[in-house]
């Protein structure tokens, strides 16, 4: 019987072990139009933090005692849909759970680049594809900018700073210890600031002398409030995710946030979806610095479905390097 993870209570604060259960339910019959999916990737993200709120956002939150889903990779074992066979591999949202039933119109089969299944969670899906618009199109990033990515060892962060260097701006990257800054080095950063060892304020204005042009925001609190100290004028902010405030109820306070005004800040906001109908462009680009070496991808992978939600949690601990994968 099929297995999945269901969310039990809403959390307060970061979610404990008593707020899901994985529990056996039952598959729908497969009807007109859909494929039985056998899941072998599960992709765990931050942004799932929020739907385990009962709060109207871009995506509905989980139901209590129902299934919980997301981003996953996985096997077409049957299917009742036109242009998908048995053996398949297809990217769909019918994660957390071993097993699903989707419909053919929310699935898409793997593209032939060459590329890890798992790679279609990663930079060569939501992850990278975030990277890619956010920057260049959301940031209007351009060569010989001076961009600084928080949470560069991340996995949006890791494909940011690489994206960057290729298409030749300054990169400053912020991560968590040293052995994370060494990696973000690794990528081509210019500079790794380790904001566990001095405030982040004091190694940004060390790195960036003259200021910053870009800044790709994933962690928001004092990582958004050195931005603005440093921005230069008419910087523009990507604000992508702001992980530091996820699982806390006070929202921060930000000393340097006049200077959105005097120096002409442009700061946005985006999610990924907005740009779904120039997937192909993000595929053919991407797919370039693959294949060229310009892009690499690293993973944390987290063995079996039991251990999901401890996979989750060590988004917010830090226990990841690039993409945190669950692999069934």
């Amino acid at each position: 019987m099929a297995r999945a993870w269901h969310l039990m209570s809403r959390p307060q604060g970061l979610p404990t072990d008593e707020n899901f259960a994985l529990k056996p339910y039952d598959l729908p019959e497969l009807g007109e139009g859909q494929i039985l999916v056998r899941n072998h990737w599960l992709s765990v993200d931050p942004y799932m933090r929020g739907r385990m709120n009962d709060v109207k956002s871009y995506v509905p939150p989980f139901q209590i005692d129902q299934p919980m889903d997301g981003g996953a990779v996985g096997e077409v074992v049957e299917s009742r849909a036109d242009g998908f066979s048995a053996g398949d591999l297809v990217l769909h949202m019918g994660g957390w759970r071993d097993e699903a039933v989707v419909d053919s119109r929310m699935a898409n089969k793997l593209p032939n680049l060459g590329a890890e299944p798992q790679a279609f969670l990663g930079n060569l899906g939501v992850t990278g594809a975030t990277a890619y618009f956010g920057l260049l199109d959301v940031a209007s990033a351009k060569e010989g900018d001076v961009v600084f990515v928080s949470a560069a060892a991340g996995a949006v962060g890791s494909a940011v700073v690489q994206i960057a260097k290729a298409k030749g701006m300054t990169v400053i990257g912020s991560a968590g210890g040293e052995d994370k800054c060494e990696f973000v080095r690794s990528l081509g950063a210019d500079h790794a600031i380790d904001y566990k060892a001095q405030p982040i304020l004091k190694g940004l204005a060390a790195a960036a002398p003259d200021g910053i042009d870009v800044y790709f925001d994933n962690v928001g609190g004092d990582h958004l409030d050195a931005a603005f100290a440093l921005a230069k004028m008419r910087a523009r902010f990507a604000i992508c995710g702001m992980i530091e405030g996820y699982n806390k109820a006070e929202p921060a306070a930000f000393r340097f946030i006049m200077r959105v005004i005097a120096m002409r800040i442009r700061m946005q906001g985006f999610i990924v979806f907005d740009f779904q109908p120039r997937m192909d462009e993000f595929y053919r680009e991407m797919g370039q610095m693959l294949a060229s070496g310009q892009v690499k991808s690293r993973d944390t992978v987290v063995e079996g479905i039991e251990n999901m939600p401890d996979a989750f949690r060590g988004l917010f601990s830090g226990d990841n390097v690039g993409k945190m994968l669950v692999k069934l």
